[in-house]
């Protein structure tokens, strides 16, 4: 459904703007705001980009998600879970990305709902990601070998969980263990659970409850804060291990169908 036209005068209504007001903000007249708002015309891609700029909102987010329910403009809840802050940008109009700090790692769990907390995090410009909200995650242990413990992992948001795709490795929260980053395979037809899996064949994959995944970010980079050891830059050493990993999720894709 697309929810673009009821999201446009939801958003400006909390910027407190008039339709005329709305209309000199972007330089366009007030029966073009009028026309977009009461779904009597569809906005071309140039003015698609104008109200994700003044918003500060993806595209995807306008049209597909209903903001109907945000009473702040800095903070838009969709559905029932799923929280969606507007991507920070720099004094060029470059976007940031905010950088969870090991020592505040355990505090996310109970800040990642909070504008303020999510506010105050350090950021920084990585201009080669693609586009959609990134955050940098640090990563503790060695369940996901080859990245190190003290590394960090860029993600991007992921708004709905049935966007997930399986195997494909993330970032999850989750209530009961906070910060996470696994291999996760979608189980949500048959359990409606996330199967977590180690790419480390040390550590038991486990389930995750859907109702307990409060953020889900996609896996877009990493960020190495140690120098690799000669012998784990092998090639063969690192192709042995991928090669095991795959027969292994192959049998254990087949032990949970």
């Amino acid at each position: 459904m697309n929810f673009l036209s009821k999201n446009i005068k939801h958003l400006r209504t909390l910027k407190g703007l008039t339709q005329e007001q709305f209309a000199q903000e972007l330089s366009v007249s007030r029966s073009r705001i009028s026309s977009y708002e009461e779904n009597r015309a569809v906005p071309p891609i140039d003015f698609l980009l104008l109200l994700s700029d003044f918003f500060e909102v993806s595209i995807d987010i306008l049209v597909k998600n209903d903001l109907s329910s945000a009473t702040d403009i800095n903070f838009l809840k969709i559905g029932d879970k799923r929280l969606l802050f507007p991507i920070t940008v720099d004094s060029e109009n470059e976007d940031l990305i905010e950088v969870i700090p090991v020592e505040a790692s355990a505090g996310y769990l109970r800040g990642y709902s909070d504008p303020e907390y999510i506010e105050h995090l350090n950021k920084i410009k990585l201009p080669f990601l693609p586009t959609g909200t990134h955050r940098a995650f640090p990563i503790k242990g060695d369940s996901m070998l080859p990245v190190k413990s003290g590394s960090y992992i860029v993600a991007r948001f992921i708004d709905d969980i049935r966007n997930l795709k399986s195997g494909r490795t993330y970032i999850v929260l989750t209530l009961n263990d906070g910060i996470v980053y696994k291999r996760v395979f979608d189980k949500l037809e048959e359990h409606n659970m996330l199967l977590l899996v180690s790419d480390n064949k040390k550590y038991d994959p486990y389930y995750v409850p859907s109702e307990e995944v409060l953020e889900l970010w996609e896996f877009t980079c990493s960020i190495n804060t140690q120098e690799y050891d000669e012998h784990e830059l092998k090639i063969s050493s690192i192709a042995s291990m991928l090669t095991q990993l795959g027969v292994e999720l192959k049998e254990l894709e087949k032990s949970v169908n």
